[in-house]
């Protein structure tokens, strides 16, 4: 028996690294769990999860940047649930995009990026609020980057990711816009801001794949971050960003004062 027992969730980018985390993270807790991607291998990861965890897990393959399949996941999850009570925003792409590439570039990068991480967190999440409402409340995660907090390191706003930066930052406002607006519906909304964690994202980033050596001692394991949400759901907060630093305690920090709910 789990802390989630009964209840529903729906996680986007869920067919590898953190969305993989999380859906698996929330149905060893009891949760029946959606897990959709634009990879078909989305699948198999929900087949085998559900396996592992004897819960219902629905592998879906939808592309959270398409208004038609953001409706076609939000429908079919209350037509086979009957509702659900979590949506977790975490797929997300990343690319290079220097200040000094050509102006068509930038517009193809801008459409690559911000119709991924930001524009369908606003078309999913939209669509899902009514839903929720009808539900009696629930959580939103919108899965950011340590970016958008205090930095403890060196490393953060990279120069040549200016569009992935900006697309993080610009979740701040649907984090607390909908954290306030949605308070009175008994519905809290939070953003995960996490350093350097082990996902084929991270690993991409290196020649085959394989993390230098002083980096894979450090980094951050996706299911720690994954254990870190849902330590957060059981917190009941609302409207903060909730960071994890490559060298520091993954936890869920004491509660700041209202002026500092989203920081950075």
């Amino acid at each position: 028996m789990g802390n989630l027992d009964g209840k529903v969730a729906i996680v986007s980018g869920a067919a590898q690294g953190l969305g993989e985390a999380y859906a698996r993270k929330l149905a060893e807790n009891g949760a029946s769990v959606v897990a959709f991607d634009v990879q078909e291998s989305i699948k198999d990861v929900a087949a085998s999860i559900a396996a592992d965890t004897g819960q219902r897990v629905d592998g879906v393959v939808a592309d959270v940047s398409k208004q038609a399949d953001c409706q076609r996941i939000i429908d079919d999850t209350v037509a086979n649930f009957g509702g659900f009570d979590i949506l977790v925003n975490n797929a997300g792409t990343w690319r290079e995009t220097p200040v000094d590439s050509s102006w068509e570039q930038a517009l193809e990068d801008y459409h690559y990026i911000m119709d991924t991480n930001f524009k369908g967190v606003l078309m999913l999440s939209r669509i899902a609020i009514p839903k929720l409402q009808e539900r009696g409340g629930g959580d939103i995660v919108n899965i950011s980057t340590y970016y958008v907090l205090p930095a403890r390191s060196e490393g953060t706003n990279q120069p040549n990711t200016d569009l992935y930066n900006a697309s993080k930052w610009a979740l701040n406002g649907f984090t607390d816009a909908w954290s306030k607006h949605l308070a009175k519906d008994n519905i809290r909304v939070n953003g995960m801001c996490m350093g350097a964690t082990d996902t084929p994202m991270l690993r991409n980033l290196f020649p085959d794949k394989q993390l230098p050596p002083d980096m894979a001692e450090v980094v951050m394991k996706a299911e720690d971050i994954a254990q870190q949400m849902i330590d957060l759901l059981a917190d009941g907060r609302s409207g903060e960003n909730i960071g994890a630093w490559v060298g520091y305690p993954i936890e869920i920090p004491p509660t700041p004062a209202p002026n500092r709910l989203i920081s950075g």
